[in-house]
């Protein structure tokens, strides 16, 4: 691997380093959300979720798109929670129902210990 791969792949996991930002990520999901939805299901501050939304919006790992009022945040690749899900060993589950997911890349031993 290049330097310069393996420096983006650093700048990457120092983005995804913050605990509040993997929770903003998680509740953007796959789908576009505004940010009064995002501070509620992160359930941290406005002040905060403004704070993260900003070098997660920079970097290009989230886009924004201005709907009147509202700004709706969204993943720009949308494989990266299939990614982060795999890795951690983590199931995702949709409004309380547990569905068996399949991981597209193999969890982490790791990750569990």
């Amino acid at each position: 691997m290049d330097e310069q791969a393996v420096e983006l792949l650093s700048r990457l996991f120092k983005l995804l380093n913050d605990p509040n930002r993997l929770k903003i990520i998680f509740a953007v999901g796959k789908e576009n959300k505004p940010v009064s939805e995002i501070i509620r299901e992160t359930q941290l501050s406005q002040t905060l979720v403004s704070f993260h939304l900003r070098p997660l919006r920079e970097s290009g790992i989230l886009s924004a798109e201005r709907k009147g009022a509202f700004i709706y945040y969204r993943l720009a690749e949308p494989a990266l929670i299939d990614l982060l899900t795999s890795l951690g060993g983590v199931r995702l589950t949709q409004e309380g129902t547990e569905e068996e997911q399949d991981f597209p890349f193999p969890p982490m031993r790791f990750m569990r210990q």
